[in-house]
């Protein structure tokens, strides 16, 4: 299995180059060749661990490493940074499934892929001899960043460096980034939204005169972001095991479509959900929720991508994005795979803030559907399935679950579905709460911590204890324009 560049159909990698260098050429993003089939049965993997069945995904995807450096980088991964054994929990509430992906060492999904990266970015390194230091670039809004800081603190061989939205992120995502431990770990919080962080992270990425100057430094880039297959093919998994849980656990019979709902903002968890179903998983319909920053939304309803617009803060940051850079992977797919129409849409992106399909690719998008939910059904979900329940969601969670329930009332549509749960509550325990009662609106964060355990009857996890007295270690700010400084400063 190579991987070959969505904007260039001659440049072709293998899994450990294309995980160690994030980004194609020219801004492209690195595809499978093909999507492969699982070798497996369904019945067999119904009776594995998480581990086995990530081992089983994965090796479809990462060819050029053995089964004994596979094994090694996922089994480091999903240990005992995991708070519960099966890794991801499904849990069955409410008509549906939430896919709790949130019990890693950062409590959100992103530890699912980003606790393996850095297993995978050396192993890759060893393959292919590389002797410089790997400098991680990283654009977050909100959980990208810390998953990544705890992936890769202290790893020897490499350096990070975080870039995230001054004021745009919850304040207990704030502090699990700044006071990250690490002598190779940086923080830097911009005057500037998500999408210009992650524009400005391209930028260096794609700065030929920057990477051969840090290459004389001893160093090369790469990327943490869900633009790098290292990330992606890892989402799989956890897709192909809450489907093979559900057979096990008799909810469904073996070949039972199910549909999967998933909050969307940069779209590779979404993406990953669609991968799983081209291997073989037997997923009807995939729903896409937006927050108010519903530009996906838009794109699946009218077949046309823009960014100008109002960019919204709101209780779901993670999705506060306009541009949403996994998108250009399906692109590339519903193009027929044709690099130079992925590169005349990307270009009239880049220079318009928007672009339009075609009628034949937007035949290909029927699995999609995609709805958004307002700020005030957001917290409106929360509330209602608490009180339903006793079962507490986070915002992102919430968008899932209300353009979930929107779903099946505009359709009909009443088969089982599996929502992706991509936050603890306790990573938003301000608009949580408050969306439960207004009484907490006043409440200091941390007692809002420990309501939230009472109420919920869950134990604080450890992500969050360790922050509450925890030093601030970086307080490093910059403008758009001075991210490429505050690299090579590090860098020095």
């Amino acid at each position: 299995m190579n991987f070959v560049s969505t904007r260039n159909d001659k440049e072709v990698v293998t899994a450990s180059q294309g995980i160690l260098k994030g980004l194609a050429n020219n801004s492209g993003l690195y595809v499978p060749e093909e999507i492969p089939r699982l070798d497996v049965s369904i019945e067999d993997l119904s009776k594995m661990s998480y581990q086995d069945v990530a081992y089983h995904v994965m090796k479809l995807y990462f060819t050029d490493f053995t089964e004994e450096e596979l094994r090694h980088c996922i089994n480091s991964a999903y240990d005992s940074k995991f708070d519960t054994e099966e890794i991801a929990p499904l849990v069955s509430c409410d008509k549906a499934y939430f896919l709790e992906l949130f019990h890693g060492a950062t409590i959100a999904f992103k530890d699912m892929a980003l606790s393996i990266l850095p297993h995978l970015m050396i192993t890759s390194a060893r393959k292919n001899n590389v002797e410089n230091d790997i400098v991680i670039l990283t654009a977050t809004s909100g959980d990208t960043g810390k998953a990544a800081l705890a992936g890769f603190a202290n790893v020897e061989g490499t350096k990070i460096v975080v870039f995230y939205p001054n004021g745009g992120v919850s304040r207990i995502q704030e502090l699990q980034m700044i006071t990250t431990k690490g002598d190779n770990t940086k923080v830097v919080g911009i005057d500037g939204n998500f999408d210009e962080a992650q524009t400005g992270v391209k930028k260096m990425f794609a700065d030929s005169e920057l990477n051969e100057r840090i290459g004389k430094m001893g160093y090369q880039f790469s990327s943490a972001n869900s633009i790098n297959i290292g990330r992606l093919i890892p989402q799989v998994a956890y897709y192909v095991y809450s489907y093979a849980k559900l057979v096990e656990n008799g909810e469904i019979s073996n070949g039972d479509l199910i549909n999967v709902c998933v909050p969307t903002g940069n779209f590779g968890n979404i993406l990953a959900a669609y991968y799983a179903k081209n291997m073989g998983i037997p997923i009807a319909k995939l729903i896409c929720a937006s927050n108010e920053n519903k530009v996906l939304y838009d794109f699946f309803k009218t077949g046309v991508y823009d960014k100008n617009r109002e960019f919204v803060l709101t209780n779901s940051p993670s999705m506060d994005i306009l541009i949403s850079s996994n998108l250009e992977r399906l692109i590339h797919l519903c193009a027929g795979k044709d690099a130079a129409k992925n590169v005349e849409l990307m270009n009239d992106l880049a220079e318009s803030g928007k672009y339009e399909i075609t009628d034949e690719m937007r035949s290909k998008l029927d699995d999609f559907y995609g709805d958004f939910a307002t700020e005030e059904e957001t917290a409106k979900t929360i509330k209602e399935l608490y009180d339903k329940t006793g079962y507490i969601i986070d915002t992102h969670t919430a968008v899932a679950k209300c353009v979930y329930d929107k779903y099946v009332e505009k359709t009909g549509d009443t088969t089982k579905t599996v929502i992706a749960s991509t936050a603890s509550p306790f990573k938003f325990t301000r608009a949580v709460m408050s969306a439960i009662d207004s009484k907490y609106d006043s409440w200091d964060d941390f007692d809002l911590v420990d309501e939230l355990s009472k109420l919920g009857n869950v134990e604080i996890p450890n992500a969050i204890k360790e922050i509450r007295d925890a030093n601030i270690l970086h307080d490093n700010k910059c403008s758009v324009d001075g991210m490429e400084e505050a690299v090579t400063s590090f860098l020095k």
